[in-house]
Protein backbone atom coordinates (compact mmCIF):
# COMPACT_ATOMS: atom_id res chain seq x y z
CA UNK A 1 0.00 0.00 0.00
CA UNK A 2 1.47 3.35 -1.02
CA UNK A 3 1.02 6.64 0.85
CA UNK A 4 -1.99 7.85 -1.16
CA UNK A 5 -3.80 4.54 -0.71
CA UNK A 6 -3.01 4.56 3.02
CA UNK A 7 -4.33 8.13 3.43
CA UNK A 8 -7.58 7.19 1.66
CA UNK A 9 -7.86 4.15 3.91
CA UNK A 10 -7.21 6.30 7.00
CA UNK A 11 -10.02 8.67 6.00
CA UNK A 12 -12.40 5.72 5.55
CA UNK A 13 -11.30 4.15 8.84
CA UNK A 14 -11.89 7.36 10.81
CA UNK A 15 -15.16 8.03 8.95
CA UNK A 16 -16.56 4.60 9.84
CA UNK A 17 -15.48 4.70 13.47
CA UNK A 18 -18.12 5.61 16.07
CA UNK A 19 -15.39 6.90 18.43
CA UNK A 20 -12.20 8.93 17.98
CA UNK A 21 -9.35 6.86 16.52
CA UNK A 22 -5.92 7.14 18.13
CA UNK A 23 -2.78 7.61 16.09
CA UNK A 24 -1.37 4.52 17.78
CA UNK A 25 -4.33 2.45 16.54
CA UNK A 26 -3.91 3.80 12.98
CA UNK A 27 -0.17 3.05 13.09
CA UNK A 28 -0.96 -0.51 14.19
CA UNK A 29 -3.65 -1.04 11.53
CA UNK A 30 -1.49 0.25 8.66
CA UNK A 31 1.84 -1.12 9.94
CA UNK A 32 3.62 2.24 9.98
CA UNK A 33 5.08 4.41 12.74
CA UNK A 34 3.05 6.90 14.73
CA UNK A 35 5.13 9.67 13.08
CA UNK A 36 4.03 8.50 9.62
CA UNK A 37 0.39 8.74 10.79
CA UNK A 38 0.98 12.31 12.04
CA UNK A 39 2.43 13.21 8.63
CA UNK A 40 -0.47 11.48 6.86
CA UNK A 41 -2.99 13.43 8.95
CA UNK A 42 -1.23 16.69 8.03
CA UNK A 43 -1.41 15.75 4.33
CA UNK A 44 -5.07 14.72 4.65
CA UNK A 45 -5.85 18.10 6.24
CA UNK A 46 -3.94 19.87 3.47
CA UNK A 47 -6.14 17.96 1.03
CA UNK A 48 -9.21 19.70 2.45
CA UNK A 49 -10.46 17.21 5.03
CA UNK A 50 -11.38 18.60 8.43
CA UNK A 51 -9.80 16.24 10.92
CA UNK A 52 -9.88 17.23 14.58
CA UNK A 53 -7.32 15.93 17.05
CA UNK A 54 -8.78 15.20 20.47
CA UNK A 55 -7.22 13.70 23.58
CA UNK A 56 -8.87 10.40 22.56
CA UNK A 57 -7.90 10.41 18.90
CA UNK A 58 -8.82 11.75 15.49
CA UNK A 59 -12.33 12.68 14.35
CA UNK A 60 -13.37 13.42 10.77
CA UNK A 61 -15.79 16.34 10.64
CA UNK A 62 -17.86 15.99 7.52
CA UNK A 63 -21.08 17.81 6.92
CA UNK A 64 -24.00 15.49 6.51
CA UNK A 65 -26.06 15.93 3.37
CA UNK A 66 -29.29 17.46 4.72
CA UNK A 67 -30.67 19.13 7.82
CA UNK A 68 -34.05 19.90 9.37
CA UNK A 69 -35.23 21.80 12.43
CA UNK A 70 -37.51 19.84 14.77
CA UNK A 71 -39.62 21.67 17.35
CA UNK A 72 -40.08 19.52 20.44
CA UNK A 73 -41.19 19.63 24.04
CA UNK A 74 -40.32 17.03 26.66
CA UNK A 75 -39.26 16.55 30.26
CA UNK A 76 -35.71 16.07 31.52
CA UNK A 77 -36.51 12.37 31.94
CA UNK A 78 -37.28 12.07 28.20
CA UNK A 79 -34.12 13.88 27.09
CA UNK A 80 -31.84 10.86 26.85
CA UNK A 81 -34.43 8.80 24.94
CA UNK A 82 -34.87 11.66 22.45
CA UNK A 83 -31.15 12.02 21.78
CA UNK A 84 -30.51 8.27 21.57
CA UNK A 85 -33.35 7.79 19.12
CA UNK A 86 -32.01 10.54 16.84
CA UNK A 87 -28.46 9.18 16.73
CA UNK A 88 -29.68 5.57 16.45
CA UNK A 89 -31.68 6.56 13.36
CA UNK A 90 -28.55 8.09 11.79
CA UNK A 91 -29.01 11.72 12.78
CA UNK A 92 -26.67 14.25 14.34
CA UNK A 93 -28.11 16.73 16.84
CA UNK A 94 -26.26 19.87 15.76
CA UNK A 95 -27.69 22.29 18.33
CA UNK A 96 -30.49 23.25 20.67
CA UNK A 97 -32.45 26.50 20.22
CA UNK A 98 -34.96 28.28 22.42
CA UNK A 99 -36.99 31.44 21.99
CA UNK A 100 -37.09 33.15 25.40
CA UNK A 101 -39.66 35.88 26.00
CA UNK A 102 -37.07 38.22 27.53
CA UNK A 103 -33.70 37.14 26.15
CA UNK A 104 -34.91 36.30 22.64
CA UNK A 105 -33.44 33.52 20.53
CA UNK A 106 -30.69 31.51 22.19
CA UNK A 107 -28.71 28.66 20.68
CA UNK A 108 -26.06 26.23 21.89
CA UNK A 109 -23.98 23.80 19.83
CA UNK A 110 -24.37 20.13 20.80
CA UNK A 111 -22.87 18.11 17.92
CA UNK A 112 -24.18 14.83 19.30
CA UNK A 113 -23.76 12.03 16.76
CA UNK A 114 -23.34 8.85 18.81
CA UNK A 115 -24.58 7.14 21.96
CA UNK A 116 -21.21 7.87 23.50
CA UNK A 117 -21.81 11.60 22.90
CA UNK A 118 -25.27 11.23 24.45
CA UNK A 119 -23.82 9.53 27.53
CA UNK A 120 -21.19 12.25 27.99
CA UNK A 121 -23.83 14.96 27.61
CA UNK A 122 -26.16 13.24 30.08
CA UNK A 123 -23.33 12.77 32.60
CA UNK A 124 -22.61 16.50 32.40
CA UNK A 125 -26.30 17.28 32.98
CA UNK A 126 -26.61 14.82 35.89
CA UNK A 127 -23.42 16.06 37.55
CA UNK A 128 -24.97 19.46 38.02
CA UNK A 129 -22.51 21.23 35.69
CA UNK A 130 -25.53 22.68 33.94
CA UNK A 131 -29.16 22.10 33.13
CA UNK A 132 -30.82 21.76 29.73
CA UNK A 133 -31.47 25.05 27.91
CA UNK A 134 -35.07 23.92 27.34
CA UNK A 135 -35.76 24.44 31.03
CA UNK A 136 -35.91 28.22 30.60
CA UNK A 137 -38.79 27.91 28.11
CA UNK A 138 -41.01 25.35 29.87
CA UNK A 139 -39.43 22.48 27.91
CA UNK A 140 -40.14 23.93 24.44
CA UNK A 141 -37.12 23.99 22.17
CA UNK A 142 -35.83 23.06 18.73
CA UNK A 143 -32.94 21.04 17.35
CA UNK A 144 -31.20 21.27 14.00
CA UNK A 145 -30.67 17.63 13.03
CA UNK A 146 -28.46 16.58 10.13
CA UNK A 147 -28.56 13.23 8.33
CA UNK A 148 -27.41 11.63 5.11
CA UNK A 149 -30.85 11.79 3.50
CA UNK A 150 -34.35 13.27 3.71
CA UNK A 151 -35.65 9.74 4.29
CA UNK A 152 -33.68 9.49 7.54
CA UNK A 153 -35.01 12.88 8.64
CA UNK A 154 -38.55 11.70 7.81
CA UNK A 155 -38.03 8.62 10.00
CA UNK A 156 -36.70 10.76 12.84
CA UNK A 157 -39.70 13.05 12.55
CA UNK A 158 -42.04 10.07 12.61
CA UNK A 159 -40.35 8.64 15.73
CA UNK A 160 -40.45 12.03 17.51
CA UNK A 161 -44.19 12.06 16.80
CA UNK A 162 -44.60 8.52 18.13
CA UNK A 163 -42.75 9.56 21.29
CA UNK A 164 -45.27 12.36 21.73
CA UNK A 165 -42.67 15.11 21.91
CA UNK A 166 -42.88 16.64 18.41
CA UNK A 167 -44.53 20.08 18.27
CA UNK A 168 -46.35 21.27 15.18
Amino acid sequence: MNGNERRKAIIDYIRKSSAPVSGTKLAEVYAVSRQVIVQDIALIRAGGYEITSTNRGYILNEPMAVGRVFYVSHTDEELEAELCMIVDMGGKVVNVMVDHEVYGKMEADLNISSRRNVQTFMEDMRSGKSSPLKNITSNEHAHLVEAESEEILDLIEEKLGEMGILKE
